[in-house]
């Protein structure tokens, strides 16, 4: 996974804090990803659609 920021500021932030989770019910779940450091920094997918973890490794 890159750390590098690319946007309108193009920076990095030490103190940022990215956090995933899995929100909804059974039949209508999100798989979300926020920096929980920024107001409105997430993006969200249907949960069946996510990459699983080894995939990831």
């Amino acid at each position: 996974m890159s750390t590098e920021a690319s946007g309108p500021n193009d920076r990095l932030r030490d103190d940022s804090e990215v956090v995933g989770a899995v929100d909804g019910d059974g039949t209508d779940r999100e798989y979300v990803i926020a920096d929980i450091s920024e107001d409105e920094a997430w993006l969200s997918m249907e949960a069946d659609d996510a990459p699983a973890l080894p995939a990831w490794r």
